[in-house]
Order: C-alpha cells, then sequence, then structure tokens
C-alpha cells in the first residue's frame, strides 16, 4: 500500500495529502494540507496555516475555512495546541472543541491528543517535524502528535498510543498508524550531539550517512520504532515518504527558509 496520495477534493483549488492505510474507514476525515489552494501570499503562499508568523490572521482563517471544506470538518470543530516540542499528550473533551480559531488555547506545552469524541478535529501544526495519526477502528479512538527531534527522541509517538490504551482500552495491535510529510532523512543533518542522542534512544540504525561531514538521522524510522515499541504491527504503521524540505512547492520546510515560512498543518476527526 502506498503511505500516501495527494487529492483534490473541493473544487476551490485546495489539495491534501491523504493516507490510504485509513481509506476503508469512512467515518474518519483526515488529511494534511499542502501550500495550494490558499489566499495567503509573499513568503506564505499561499495555505498557510499558522497564525503568528506575519501572515494576516483574516488569510489565515480563510485558508481553514477552505482546507476545513474540502476535509469535510466543520466550523469550530478544530482542537488547536500550543505545540513546544514536548511530549506532554493530552485528552480532548467535547468541551475542547473549537479551541485554536473560535477560542483561545486554554493550555501550554502540549504536543500530542486523543479523543474518542466524534466530531473533534484534532489539529497538529508541522514544518519539518513529524506529523503522527492514529485510529484504533475498534475503540473508535483518535492520537495525534507533533514529533521534531527533540519529540521523537523522547518517544511522543509511544506516549500518544499509551495514553489511548490507559484512557480507552485500545489494544495497540488494533491501532493503524500514519506517519505523515516531514523533513527526510537526506535533508535532515544533525550535530553529533543530537546524533548521539538517536542513537541512545533508537541504536545506529535511524543514523543516515549521506556522504558529508554530518550525519543524517531517518525521523520516520525512528517513530515507527517508537510505534512498535508502543504495541503497534509493522504492517500498521504507513509511512509517507513525503519530503518537507524536498518539496518546496508542496509544503512549508522551516530549514530550507531560515524560519521564512508559513505553516502546514494535518487532520483527524471521527465525524458525528
Amino acid at each position: 500500500m502506498d503511505g500516501y496520495k495527494i487529492i483534490e477534493p473541493a473544487d476551490n483549488g485546495v489539495a491534501v495529502v491523504q493516507f490510504p492505510i485509513f481509506e476503508a474507514f469512512s467515518e474518519l476525515r483526515c488529511g494534511y494540507s499542502t501550500r495550494r489552494g490558499g489566499v495567503s501570499e509573499g513568503i506564505f503562499h499561499s495555505m498557510n496555516l499558522g497564525f503568528g508568523r506575519g501572515d494576516a490572521s483574516e488569510n489565515v482563517r480563510e485558508n481553514f475555512r477552505r482546507i476545513f471544506d474540502a476535509l469535510g470538518i466543520p466550523e469550530g470543530a478544530e482542537v488547536f495546541t500550543k505545540q513546544t516540542h514536548t511530549v506532554n499528550v493530552r485528552v480532548a473533551t467535547a468541551e475542547d472543541r473549537g479551541i485554536g480559531l473560535h477560542r483561545a488555547v486554554p493550555y501550554d506545552d502540549v504536543d500530542g491528543l486523543v479523543t474518542d469524541v466524534p466530531g473533534l478535529a484534532l489539529t497538529v501544526f508541522t514544518s519539518d517535524c513529524v506529523p503522527v495519526f492514529l485510529y484504533d477502528p475498534k475503540r473508535k479512538a483518535i492520537g495525534v502528535c507533533h514529533a521534531g527531534w527533540r519529540g521523537t527522541v523522547g518517544g511522543i509517538a509511544e506516549k500518544t498510543v499509551l495514553l489511548m490504551q490507559e484512557t480507552y482500552g485500545c489494544n495497540p495491535e488494533d491501532i493503524l498508524a500514519a506517519i505523515g510529510p516531514s523533513i527526510g532523512p537526506e535533508c535532515f543533518e544533525v550535530g553529533s550531539e543530537v546524533a548521539d542522542e538517536f542513537r541512545i534512544a533508537f541504536g545506529e540504525s535511524v543514523i543516515y550517512s549521506h556522504g558529508g561531514s554530518k550525519p543524517h538521522v531517518d525521523l520516520w524510522q525512528a517513530n515507527g520504532i517508537s510505534l512498535t515499541r508502543a504495541g503497534l504491527v509493522p504492517e500498521h504503521i504507513a509511512v509517507s515518504g513525503l519530503c518537507t524540505m524536498c518539496h518546496p512547492d508542496l509544503f512549508f520546510s522551516h530549514r530550507a527558509t531560515s524560519g521564512q515560512r508559513g505553516s502546514n498543518a494535518g487532520f483527524l476527526m471521527i465525524a458525528e
């Protein structure tokens, strides 16, 4: 099974990345944004989904309206967090509906969300970091997390699965996972100190030799290891293989632009 496909589900030019591993489940609304179909301009062209980066807020809101329309997510369903590269995961409840666009985020330092409440669009923002999407079709529970290099080393993907187990009684062997677009191993060059942290956490297999003076790290493989440690079946883990740095026409990349960029976002919701 391919790890991704890019579709244009609406007539407004919006294009999103979707994951075939979730295709059989009509109750899911899932997608990861591309730069196509928005109204932002300049360095934010065109589907910028990040507030606070210098783009006009009315442009960002219109971009959300368009991508929600494309994905079949109703207005006010979103649940955002303030991501700060932690390994903190929060249970989202019906009271959290609308946090982000319609209400301020009332909690800090949260990089993962889980829920079993239909109609909550769990949202994860990235621009090189790894978005991870989780679904247990038996317990009807979902989870998302933002796995930067610190979160990956800290095992946030594993912690998200654990919270699904503790909260909803999920069996990890039933959970399906999609590892979305992020910086790939050919582009993720790191210093020796960071490489050593990955070696300690995951072993030598995640260190990628690129022929240069600095090591490269495979964030996709590292998060896959984290998920299998949590009990997921390897065949239930799909990797998109899309590098945000290699595809500037499709995605914003923090590293490629030295931070002069918009934000990509991923969404996962159980339809009501």
